[in-house]
């Protein structure tokens, strides 16, 4: 829950960035956020998960 939290914070920075500068309008981000509400409610959304905790574990197990 911590993870998925972080990332949707992470990419909700990243959108809000991205429409202030001016790189994207608010018209595709609308639909950007549409397509990930509805992805989300699809068969494909524990695969989606299971893959970034994947990758979430890699991350945390690289020691410096």
């Amino acid at each position: 829950m911590a993870i998925s939290l972080s990332v949707v914070l992470l990419l909700a920075i990243i959108l809000v960035v991205l429409i202030r500068g001016g790189n994207i309008k608010a018209g595709p981000a609308i639909v950007a956020v549409l397509f990930g509400f509805f992805l989300a409610s699809t068969g494909m959304a524990p695969s989606i998960n299971r893959f970034l905790n994947s990758i979430a574990d890699t991350i945390n197990s690289i020691s410096f």
